[in-house]
């Protein structure tokens, strides 16, 4: 796992000490705590999108490291972990806990019943109702689309290529879109879909050796950009592509910022997941005393979804990708959930 320390100690599985924060809590209002999916905080993607969120709340507020923890799933780990993830946080003070990824869903469900009085949110998933669960979801399939359209405009070959890093429906609104929107730019596009694992293996969302040799074998089929839906598995594959001399696009954050700088020159565009936006979103809600249960969907009109344009390499096509997304937003076209 790719992880960056954090003044927090987000490795720590330490209950914290019984009053922790207590001084800077009558100033703050808040006690926040985050638990992430396998990958952690520097996966520079999916975690890493939600740590900014804290991040940017953490400043907001001025909160002090009492006020805050990060806790996170280790590959392989039982349900049971997730549930003593949540409910280590529930325990130790935190009143204002959410839950990185659909993976929780379960934990969510066993845990949040049993403590009414702190605000839960979880990213991903609106499986489980409770008056005190935001689900935060995301309409990934339209922001998908858009770096569909990039990837068959940027191609040369007519041919291009999805890996998602687990085969779930969460990752296959993702590949609809992308497939949609490759061909809505080139009805004769060719396009590779592959997937890195299945449940109940979800390694394949922080797994770069099995995005290299997927995108290595996308690659040798004839395509020459491919879209990496799979977390810290797409360092795999922008490193396929920069030996390919191919090009890639990255998913959540914007993964040309991120990147290692010999695979910059790869990242074309990303498709990014504002789960910065959510985590924010819910964390001020709480804090302004107007927290809402049940699903919020992010979409393109709400800038929950977009694309970037980091490195300058889809400037000649932006108007063009400009376009879908206005038609998206205003009704015009409808991009699929399922492939």
């Amino acid at each position: 796992m790719l992880l960056a320390a954090c003044g927090s100690d987000s490795k720590s599985t330490t209950p914290a000490a019984s009053g922790s924060g207590s001084s800077s809590t009558a100033s703050s209002g808040l006690k926040v705590g985050l638990a992430y999916d396998i990958g952690g905080r520097g996966d520079k993607s999916f975690n890493d999108a939600a740590a900014a969120g804290l991040d940017a709340a953490k400043a907001k507020y001025n909160l002090a490291p009492g006020d805050v923890k990060e806790l996170e799933a280790a590959q392989g780990e039982a349900e049971a972990d997730k549930e003593a993830r949540l409910t280590q946080l529930a325990d130790n003070g935190y009143t204002t806990i959410i839950a990185v990824g659909f993976a929780y869903s379960n934990a969510i469900k066993a845990v949040v019943p049993k403590y009414p009085n702190i605000k839960f949110a979880i990213i991903d998933d609106n499986a489980v109702q409770s008056p005190n669960l935001a689900d935060l979801t995301f309409a990934e399939e339209q922001g998908s689309f858009l770096v569909g359209a990039i990837a068959a405009l940027k191609s040369t070959k007519h041919h291009v290529g999805f890996i998602g890093g687990v085969n779930v429906a969460l990752i296959q609104k993702f590949q609809a879109g992308f497939d949609a929107g490759a061909k809505a730019a080139d009805p004769q596009v060719k396009i590779e879909d592959k997937y890195l694992t299945t449940p109940p293996d979800f390694g394949g969302f922080n797994d770069a050796t099995k995005g290299e040799t997927a995108a290595n074998g996308i690659y040798d089929a004839g395509a020459d950009v491919i879209f990496a839906a799979a977390g810290g598995s797409g360092s795999g594959v922008f490193k396929a592509a920069k030996a390919k001399g191919a090009k890639a696009i990255g998913t959540d954050s914007d993964q040309y910022q991120s990147a290692a700088a010999d695979v910059k020159s790869v990242i074309i565009s990303s498709m990014l997941k504002r789960v910065d936006v959510a985590v924010g979103t819910f964390i001020d809600s709480v804090k302004a005393g107007t927290f809402k249960a049940g699903n919020t969907v992010f979409d393109l009109k709400s800038g929950g979804v977009d694309f970037s344009t980091s490195g300058g390499q889809i400037d000649d096509i932006k108007a063009k990708i400009d376009a879908f997304k206005k038609q998206i937003i205003d009704g015009t076209i409808t991009v699929p959930t399922k492939p």
